[in-house]
């Protein structure tokens, strides 16, 4: 088996992912800086010849060529990957999103990987009025953070035609499920509802709640970066990650307050800077080119993830 780079391997994605690979039989390295990934993200309940964490940052070079160090794959997942935030501190998401992918990159180029594969956004449409986004559509980021992902995709495409580093851009969309912070002031939507709704409290929508996302499993995104790992010569490719189909914000609360059980209704505030009103995935290409077929449809993963959710505040005690 392969010996992989798990880049933000204790984040929600990155844990998820790095558990995939080390049940494939995969020797698994993460590295992550512990900003927002957390250690008991990579406790599983198997434990595993071959799984090493590493604490460092993307943005130091020598950490990058050091990690990297006897693999042959990488998953670069590490990320400042918060749209506010971003909004908030574009010379910080910079370093990270861009400087630090750089980084990764030469590092890979020069021990050469295998395959760099490289977590991008769905954030890079923005606001462009055509559904659903399609691959071949013109970027027209509204936030640093969708500027600088782009970038990253851009240099992931340079370096497969300057260098021949195999590389390939997955644009996730809108990623939920078990694992995700909902205690973060920059949390997506789900967890957010989520915590809300078991907890009694209403739930923030900014905006009308008429704005639409493709929500897309955790399972399914796991099973895309596995095909993405195996699939024959990408050649700097960038490929849509998420279900085609989108929900609006009220009936995506709608669904959870069934499965919850709660009436608790939401407070409404103004729009944040930089979000975008509508996404929605044409998966097309990935089918194609990754045989990527998403299985988990939005309300079995709905109802999977209130369930991690409960029984996380019962171990809690937060409940």
């Amino acid at each position: 088996m392969s010996k992989i780079l798990v880049t933000g391997g204790a984040g929600f994605i990155g844990s998820n992912l790095t558990e995939a690979l080390l049940r494939q039989g995969h020797g698994v390295r993460v590295l992550d800086n512990f900003s927002s990934g957390k250690r008991e993200n990579l406790v599983f309940d198997e434990k595993y010849a071959v799984f090493e964490i590493v604490e460092g940052d993307i943005r130091d070079r020598q950490v990058c060529f050091r990690v990297l160090d006897g693999a042959e794959y990488v998953f670069h997942l590490a990320a400042l990957a918060s749209v506010p935030q971003s909004v908030k501190d574009p010379l910080a998401s910079n370093a990270v999103n861009v400087e630090g992918t750089l980084n990764l990159l030469v590092a890979a180029r020069e021990r050469g990987l295998k395959r760099f594969i490289y977590a991008s956004s769905c954030a890079i449409y923005g606001d462009d009025l055509s559904l659903p986004k399609t691959e071949e559509m013109g970027p027209a980021p509204l936030s640093p953070y969708a500027l600088q992902k782009y970038i990253g995709e851009r240099y992931c495409r340079l370096f497969s035609a300057l260098y021949g580093l195999e590389t390939v851009a997955l644009r996730y969309f809108n990623v939920f499920g078990p694992k995700q912070d909902p205690g973060s002031i920059y949390s997506a939507v789900i967890p957010r509802f989520i915590n809300a709704l078991l907890q009694g409290y209403p739930p923030t929508i900014y905006g009308d709640g008429e704005q639409s996302r493709d929500f897309v499993y955790i399972e399914n995104v796991v099973s895309a970066n596995l095909l993405a790992m195996s699939a024959s010569r990408l050649n700097g490719q960038v490929i849509n990650i998420g279900c085609g189909k989108r929900t609006s914000l009220n009936l995506l609360l709608e669904i959870l307050q069934k499965i919850a059980g709660s009436t608790v209704k939401p407070v409404y505030e103004e729009p944040r800077p930089g979000d975008v009103r509508h996404s929605y995935a044409d998966i097309a290409k990935g089918k194609q080119v990754l045989n990527y077929l998403p299985e988990v449809e939005l309300e079995t993963g709905l109802r999977k993830t209130v369930d991690h959710f409960r029984e996380k505040y019962l171990k809690d005690g937060s409940r």
